[in-house]
């Protein structure tokens, strides 16, 4: 009796043994997991600050150039003036180092995956010390003028910054050309009145009908804008449109001598159906 019990403790003893050993086992393959996840976000951070790094050593060295350019001297013999150029020109590669290093972090970030709030204002503070040490860099260049030193790849950079604006310039003025033209051609109609035998001379009028051949004289109508154009003379007692036009989107009035004016009333109804307008008076 007492071997079968011990037989029996035995046998609980070793199946709990097994299932201990297939729960370490899960928990064993889920630290890996989590180890090997960790691992690569620490890497990716490490990068991150490691480019970060930089561009703050970037403008520490820029900061440490500026310091050793001076221009406030009465007289710049040539030695000193090799001097400042060397100082400044590495001052224009570091800042374009800079620009293209940030330009990376700003990529980084984007395909991170930390969204860190804080990251993306530390790298927006980097792209605004980089417009103001630019902006620096033009005065410099302004100074280095007037004291007759110029600083071939510091012209370069500024005449760059030049050109972008004036691209950027003339690229706006064109698309507003643009706009206008077309907002101007959206709002475009002809008119032209005439006794009969005239719209028959120009063949707006033929065999009774009206605008029925390409072949009329277009030179013969006036072009007007409908947003301004609202009202038209004809200095005649009688008139008559022959181009449909929404009833109820003009008028005909007369004035003191009984000569009418087509005035249009609602713009956007009367030329709904056609920018073209006859009027036929008599």
């Amino acid at each position: 009796m007492k071997k079968l019990v011990i037989l029996s403790l035995l046998s609980v003893a070793l199946l709990s043994s097994c299932g201990n050993g297939a729960k370490n086992e899960a928990m064993k393959a889920q630290n890996d997991s989590l180890m090997v996840e960790l691992s690569s976000r620490n890497a990716e951070l490490d990068e991150i600050m490691g480019a970060f790094n930089e561009v703050q050593e970037g403008f520490r060295q820029i900061n440490e150039a500026e310091n050793r350019v001076d221009l406030q001297s009465g007289s710049i013999r040539e030695n000193s003036a090799n001097k400042i150029k060397d100082d400044i020109r590495f001052i224009s590669e570091k800042l374009q180092a800079n620009r293209e290093q940030i330009a990376k972090l700003e990529e980084q970030l984007k395909n991170s995956k930390y969204n860190s709030a804080q990251l993306k204002k530390a790298i927006a503070n980097l792209t605004k010390e980089l417009e103001a040490k630019q902006q620096q860099i033009e005065t410099l260049q302004a100074e280095l003028a007037s004291k007759n030193i110029r600083i071939a790849e510091l012209d370069d950079a500024v005449a760059g910054l030049s050109q972008n604006v004036s691209d950027l310039t003339a690229e706006n003025e064109a698309k507003s050309a643009t706009v206008a033209s077309q907002d101007k051609a959206l709002n475009t109609a002809w008119f032209v009145f005439g006794t009969k035998s005239e719209l028959k001379d120009q063949k707006i009028l033929k065999n009774g009908d009206v605008l029925k051949n390409d072949d009329f004289n277009k030179d013969y109508f006036t072009q007007i804008d409908i947003r301004t154009d609202k009202e038209i003379k004809l200095y005649s007692k009688r008139a008559e449109l022959l181009t449909t036009h929404p009833a109820g989107s003009y008028e005909l009035v007369k004035d003191a001598k009984g000569q009418l004016t087509l005035k249009i009333t609602n713009p956007s109804q009367f030329w709904s159906v056609s920018r073209y307008l006859v009027i036929q008076v008599k």
